[in-house]
């Protein structure tokens, strides 16, 4: 008689790891970005945001990426219903700090968040304030250590030109400490920072020894800013880069249509201009506008990883399978000959076959 295979079991793409830094972790080329389970302009209900999650660890994504300040907790407790389905060392857990949450005040600004639990996110950069956001993290996921931890949001985008000096004093004097010496009791593998600039990732990486940094938005098949300065010090001081926002907040996933948002508003004529060209190209190479901009971020030898969110299982599906895709080398060279990419960007090599 013979050996009846398993049902329902489709096969895999597995998605490939690298080293992330001087750290010993290995992380997946696609990380799993945990705003939207904060209910992020949209509640999603308990069932889906956990079911979104698995679905990342059985296709192969490892790292996951969270915050205090995704739905003020409530991203970090449906994690942690996520994690308890999995081995622990399976994964590689990654929150943040520079705010920790307080039960007694009510919501506050919810930032984008259109549900989320009644806590209110309060920012502290302090050693003190960091260690709370830490000790809450760990009761929310449900775990004994993290692997990554960053502080988070130490930036002009989220505290203004006036206030970013005061801010970068108190991270570097209070938080920073903080996290370095977590990582020396062993509590976390590595420390970085998550912000929205990549002049804070340089002002950081001068500042302090740091494992890793994910910066948001301003390394894309849109914009390099990160390319002159920050990613060639990445490589030099061995920090290992994550990247988030690859979509510029979404108008390299949907194209240049009516209400595109970039930088987390509606797109201003010269972005939709801009990038109805780069999606031109695309359409001539029969590549999808978003499955380039992912292989364009992973292009850079300092990217470790990006990551990127999703709000169901099916969209944890399509983001792995876009690894998979074949872009040919044409692409690049016509999106540089267009100047429409700066002409010293690194590309990546076709998927082989």
């Amino acid at each position: 008689m013979g050996r009846k295979e398993p049902v329902n079991m489709k096969p895999v793409f597995a998605v490939p790891r690298r080293a992330l830094g001087g750290t010993r972790l290995q992380v997946s080329v696609l990380g799993f970005g945990t705003a939207p389970l904060g209910d992020l302009y949209v509640q999603l209900d308990d069932g889906t945001a956990i079911d979104t999650v698995k679905r990342a660890f059985d296709l192969g994504i490892n790292l996951l990426d969270t915050s205090p300040l995704y739905g003020n907790g409530l991203a970090e407790h449906r994690c942690g219903a996520a994690i308890r389905r999995v081995p622990r060392q399976d994964i590689v857990v990654c929150t943040k700090v520079g705010r920790w949450t307080d039960p007694f005040r009510g919501r506050g600004d919810r930032a984008g968040f259109a549900g989320g639990l009644p806590h209110r996110a309060v920012v502290d950069y302090s050693y003190d304030g960091t260690m709370r956001s830490v000790e809450q993290s760990l009761l929310r996921l449900g775990v004994d250590r993290l692997d990554l931890l960053l502080i988070h949001d130490v930036d002009v985008w989220t505290h203004g030109a006036d206030a970013i000096e005061e801010r970068f004093r108190e991270a570097m004097a209070g938080a920073y400490v903080a996290l370095d010496r977590l990582r020396g009791e062993g509590v976390v593998a590595g420390i970085g920072i998550g912000v929205n600039e990549a002049e804070m990732c340089v002002r950081f990486a001068q500042a302090g020894s740091f494992d890793t940094m994910l910066l948001a938005g301003r390394y894309s098949l849109l914009e390099q800013p990160a390319l002159a300065e920050f990613l060639p010090l990445a490589q030099q001081q061995g920090i290992g880069v994550l990247l988030g926002g690859v979509f510029n907040s979404g108008i390299l996933a949907t194209g240049a249509v009516s209400g595109a948002k970039y930088n987390y508003r509606d797109a201003p004529p010269e972005i939709l201009a801009r990038v109805a060209r780069i999606e031109s190209i695309c359409d001539a190479h029969g590549v999808a506008l978003p499955t380039a901009a992912l292989h364009f971020a992973l292009g850079h030898p300092a990217v470790a990883s990006v990551v990127l969110g999703g709000q169901s299982p099916q969209e944890v599906e399509r983001n792995v399978a876009a690894l998979s895709c074949d872009v040919p080398a044409a692409l690049w060279s016509d999106l540089k000959a267009e100047c429409l990419l700066a002409a010293e960007a690194p590309v990546p090599l076709p998927v082989a076959g």
